[in-house]
């Protein structure tokens, strides 16, 4: 047996925990509905970059198996053996949540079962709506064939060749994306009734090729590699060097090509002939190709008693005006947990340091974040209004690249000095630092995070983000901004440990630490809370730690390579994970440290790009009270019995078996 679990494949054992709470039935009906979603984006994302970068490694000629001993062919095959099986199992869930809807009286219908009055209204919608924006192409000497978006929906026809009997042509129309992707119906009873807009257009089909005999016809389905490859090294202006890349995306190979399971073979084959693509990447979708949109049906048909109660976020800290929220971050640290804590204090401060009289600079590191950023305006308001605001836009955060870019722009109209990133580095830290006249002196406030500046995923993701006004921290983010900005070196810091300079030497040394103490007779133990873990030397360390004694427990959400519980290697290794309504984003590392625990956040994952390609921040807690805090977050998350999964050696999990029920989310909401 290897020594280390494959990412590729963790990752999709991670998916199969979303999908085990799409079966669950104690999950409300529309939060089921709802995983179900979540399965299709996250494959979505997990062909356009995982596989299309082993698609990468291929076409560069790799064949060096990677750390589990397989090779990039080895993982592609591996991957679709076990997608095949996923989202057949996705589907069947996907059926009887249609069949509940039903019973709760709302129905997705195909167009032979609507009514004649549905007909008729469904027919108008038509007429009016989307027939004006569709494109309907036909493939023949004069057309070649077209370029498929990716992620598009498209109907692909078989058409009779009027100038050779026997012969055919090849046609596609594509689903418009920019028409909601389904369409309530007139229904009675107080029933809701919906038609996919691809079943309205397959019945007008006749209408868009009447010159054709239509022979036979399909929905189909692409997905592209969309890892973007631009050389940042030689770019004489990363702008413009990544909008040029993102306009490459619309080029990727195909990676995958679904498509309706009883489409004609003729037309398969010549979907796989010029979109290139084998057979085991061919994905046969009974159904609805693409449940990304029961995100949207869901918000549309909301049903209370179907869905998680809501929870008005706690309010950890009280304030009364800008200087008051200030006065408490200076007597002493704060500490939010969201989504239980409002992520309000957070958009205030920098509001508020805005409008502030007395703040002479904020300076703030930005990754993702919402498509509507109060916190953008508030900046631009700042930079408006004289302050020095400095904002590190990372304009490689995949996906969020366009959005970022109208970012960075808006704020450099409004006099923001705006940094796009370090050549050969992400910067993924999540860092305020806010500069103010107090008097005779200069006094910083810094917030820490673990999570991104986004308004909305604070809602749903759960994060720690600290308040701080200690000088040692203010002088260390003081530093981290002039080395984003000016390339100054990091010498001396007090506190803060920044990747890819210092921060994996220091975490190696406190678990070599532990392994010390252990080896010594001292108290030991290792707690980590991270969401993914797979750089082999961090996992060689952790090994090494087992075998001295040293007591480890790790909360991985997603991709684990470690293998726990392997007599001689990792014995004394727990691995957990928890997949609930919330998505676990915190970092947390606790050392036990001889009795006297030291515990740190961090905006970095256990990955080798975390660790040695990016700008991370990790960061102690030094006030006695926070560490309480904590701890007490960290006990929670270990004793779950609910929402929380055990991995097996040989890459599995489990649930927790043990007695009694806890679901530490639901914990949280009730007591923040």
């Amino acid at each position: 047996m290897e020594k280390y679990l494959n990412r590729e494949l963790s990752w999709l054992e991670f998916n199969q925990r979303v999908m085990e709470e799409s079966e669950d039935l104690d999950n409300p009906l529309l939060e089921r509905l709802k995983f179900t979603s979540i399965v299709s984006s996250n494959l979505d994302e997990f062909f356009m970059i995982r596989v299309g970068s082993l698609w990468d490694q291929i076409k560069a000629g790799v064949t060096q198996p990677d750390p589990s001993g397989l090779t990039p062919r080895d993982q592609i095959a591996a991957i679709h053996r076990i997608t095949h099986q996923l989202v057949e199992k996705q589907y069947r869930a996907y059926f009887t949540l249609l069949d509940e809807l039903e019973e709760q009286g709302v129905v997705l219908l195909r167009f032979r079962e609507l009514t004649e009055e549905q007909k008729r209204f469904a027919d108008r919608y038509y007429q009016e709506v989307v027939y004006p924006v569709l494109t309907p192409i036909v493939v023949d000497q004069s057309r070649p064939f077209p370029l498929i978006q990716n992620k598009s929906l498209n109907t692909g026809l078989l058409l009779q060749n009027p100038r050779q009997k026997g012969k055919y042509l090849f046609a596609t129309v594509q689903v418009p994306s920019v028409l909601p992707r389904y369409l309530e119906v007139p229904a009675l009873d107080g029933t809701r009734a919906f038609i996919l807009l691809e079943k309205i257009i397959k019945e007008h089909l006749e209408e868009l090729f009447d010159s054709h005999e239509i022979l036979a016809y399909g929905h189909y389905r692409i997905t592209r590699n969309a890892d973007l490859g631009y050389d940042e090294e030689e770019a004489e202006d990363l702008l413009a060097t990544i909008q040029e890349a993102l306009k490459m995306r619309k080029w990727g190979r195909v990676v995958r090509l679904e498509v309706q399971a009883d489409m004609d073979d003729r037309l398969l084959e010549i979907l796989q002939d010029h979109l290139e693509v084998d057979d085991e990447e061919v994905y046969r979708v009974v159904h609805s190709i693409d449940l990304t949109f029961l995100m949207r049906f869901i918000q549309d048909n909301r049903m209370p008693a179907h869905q998680y109660p809501p929870f008005e976020p706690h309010w950890p800290v009280r304030y009364k005006d800008r200087e008051d929220l200030l006065r408490k971050i200076g007597k002493r640290d704060i500490l939010l947990h969201h989504p239980y804590d409002s992520f309000r204090p957070v958009m205030d401060l920098v509001k508020q340091a805005a409008r502030d009289p007395g703040v002479l600079a904020i300076k703030m590191t930005l990754y993702r974040l919402s498509g509507h950023s109060p916190i953008i305006e508030d900046l631009a308001a700042a930079a408006e209004n004289g302050k020095q605001v400095t904002v590190l836009v990372e304009l490689k955060a995949r996906f969020d690249e366009e959005n970022n870019i109208v970012w960075a722009k808006k704020l450099e109209k409004a006099g923001a000095h705006v940094i796009y990133g370090l050549v050969g580095l992400k910067t993924h830290c999540k860092l305020l630092l806010i500069v103010r006249q107090e008097k005779q002196k200069i006094r910083r406030y810094v917030h820490l995070s673990t999570g991104n500046y986004n308004d909305v995923t604070a809602r749903l993701y759960v994060d720690l983000g600290l308040f701080t006004a200690d000088p040692r921290i203010g002088e260390d983010a003081t530093a981290v901004f002039n080395m984003l900005s000016g390339y100054s070196r990091l010498k001396g810091l007090n506190h803060l440990m920044v990747a890819p300079e210092h921060l994996k030497t220091r975490f190696l040394e406190l678990v070599d630490r532990e392994i010390e103490n252990a080896r010594a007779g001292l108290p030991s133990g290792i707690r980590i809370k991270v969401n993914s873990l797979i750089d082999e030397e961090v996992i060689d360390r952790l090994y090494e730690a087992s075998g001295a004694g040293v007591s480890i427990d790790l909360l991985v959400r997603g991709i684990c390579g470690l293998r726990p519980g392997i007599p001689g290697l990792s014995e004394n290794i727990r691995v957990y994970s928890i997949v609930g309504r919330f998505l676990e984003h915190s970092r947390i590392f606790r050392f036990e440290n001889a009795g006297n625990p030291e515990i740190f956040l961090a905006s970095a994952d256990l990955m080798r790009r975390n660790l040695e390609r990016r700008v991370e921040i990790m960061f102690p807690l030094l006030d006695e009270r926070i560490r309480r805090q904590v701890d007490r977050i960290l006990t929670a998350h270990f004793a779950d019995t609910v929402k929380c999964r055990i991995l097996q050696p040989d890459g599995s999990y489990i649930r927790n078996g043990s007695d009694g029920a806890f679901d530490s989310q639901q914990y949280f909401i009730e007591n923040p």
